[in-house]
């Protein structure tokens, strides 16, 4: 994992790779097409459910991760509108097809006590790589767009190869997957009534989140006429403090309260981080600032939610409940950065954030309430 994400360079610069004068695109156009991303994202999201819970998770991530890296060079090959959205739509459902069998895996190699810190320590390796790609990203941005299709397609190649050497799936076979699957008594991810109600509420907290990566950039550039670089070192700052204490501080909140209390607080946290950049003056240091506030959010949170999910699943159905999870996130990939782009391009930043952060506020008042429902079923 920390191979494939220090390639990740396409997604944080494709907005203003689309926008810039060599491609001229407008932002709606742009957020369009991170729109149709995360449309393809959604489809690869319920078929690596399907799939993982078929033919096992090890299998489905080989084929994604070849698959993916290919269609990055081919994305960078892409000049009509057309075939930009196309193959964008392509990547995203092979690349998103990856995740359900990723958080399956890890469920798999990990024990029911550190289950929260073994999805912190595949998030550490997911930032430590995020932090590498988005700062040798902004340089080679700054060089030449195309070299970041190329990276990241390489880095996609070489984990799969790294995967298929170095991590046998330990006694995870399609045939026991599918003995698990055609159990009667195992519940249905799509018929788990609280699980459905936080899809939603993540939903709407994950179209604020994408923001941080597609139209937050592009305000930094125009508002504050930040360089490539300078953006990309801000990316990185989110990959960095992440990998130096999240682990520390998940170790520290595992199993002293609840998943949902750690979820409300960090999702709020993010909020109240887009809403300062219309209440502080708009500086340099309030870039960073907001940024510390963004990840000490994403820190109490995203790992919490991941131990929520799967606290409701068996082998069974997990690649289910880890599809539909993943359908959220991409769902959000679609409103997001459309929806984003849409309200900047139209009404302005200053719209656009106060509209994130009252989004935002409102899924962490639904993750409270999934709160005092748990507290009321359970006493």
């Amino acid at each position: 994992m920390l191979v494939n994400r220090s390639g990740t360079m396409v997604i944080p610069f494709m907005t203003i790779y689309l926008t810039s004068p060599s491609m001229g695109y407008s932002i709606a156009q742009a957020g369009l097409v991170m729109g149709i991303f995360g449309m393809g994202a959604i489809c690869g999201g319920f078929l690596g459910g399907r799939l993982t819970d078929r033919f096992g998770f090890h299998r489905v991530q080989l084929v994604t991760l070849t698959g993916g890296g290919f269609l990055f060079v081919l994305l960078g090959q892409m000049k009509s509108y057309p075939l930009i959205c196309l193959c964008t739509f392509l990547l995203s459902l092979v690349n998103e097809a990856f995740r359900p069998a990723n958080s399956t895996a890890i469920a798999h190699y990990s024990k029911e006590e550190n289950r929260t810190r073994s999805y912190s320590l595949n998030r550490l390796a997911i930032n430590l790589g995020w932090a590498v790609g988005g700062a040798i990203g902004g340089v080679l941005a700054s060089i030449n767009y195309h070299l970041l299709f190329w990276v990241d397609g390489i880095t996609n190649i070489l984990a799969m190869i790294l995967l298929r050497y170095f991590l046998a799936p330990l006694g995870e076979n399609a045939g026991t997957h599918g003995k698990e699957q055609a159990r009667p008594q195992e519940r249905s991810a799509y018929l788990d009534k609280v699980y459905l109600k936080f899809i939603v509420f993540t939903i709407l907290f994950a179209s604020c989140f994408f923001q941080l990566f597609t139209m937050l950039p592009v305000f930094y550039k125009k508002a504050l006429r930040m360089p490539e670089f300078m953006i990309g070192l801000l990316m990185a700052l989110n990959g960095l403090i992440i990998t130096l204490f999240e682990m520390v501080l998940v170790f520290k909140m595992e199993g002293r309260r609840e998943n949902l209390f750690y979820i409300f607080y960090g999702v709020a946290l993010v909020a109240i981080s887009f809403l300062l950049l219309n209440i502080l003056p708009l500086t340099l240091v309030l870039a960073f600032v907001c940024m510390i506030f963004v990840t000490v959010g994403e820190i109490m949170a995203m790992p919490f939610m991941n131990s929520f999910w799967i606290s409701r699943t068996s082998p069974a159905n997990r690649g289910q409940y880890a599809g539909l999870y993943t359908i959220a996130w991409s769902t959000a990939q679609v409103i997001g950065p459309a929806g984003g782009a849409q309200i900047a391009d139209h009404f302005g930043f200053r719209v656009l954030w106060w509209v994130i952060g009252g989004v935002g506020l409102t899924s962490s008042l639904g993750f409270y309430y999934l709160r005092q429902i748990k507290k009321a079923v359970h006493g």
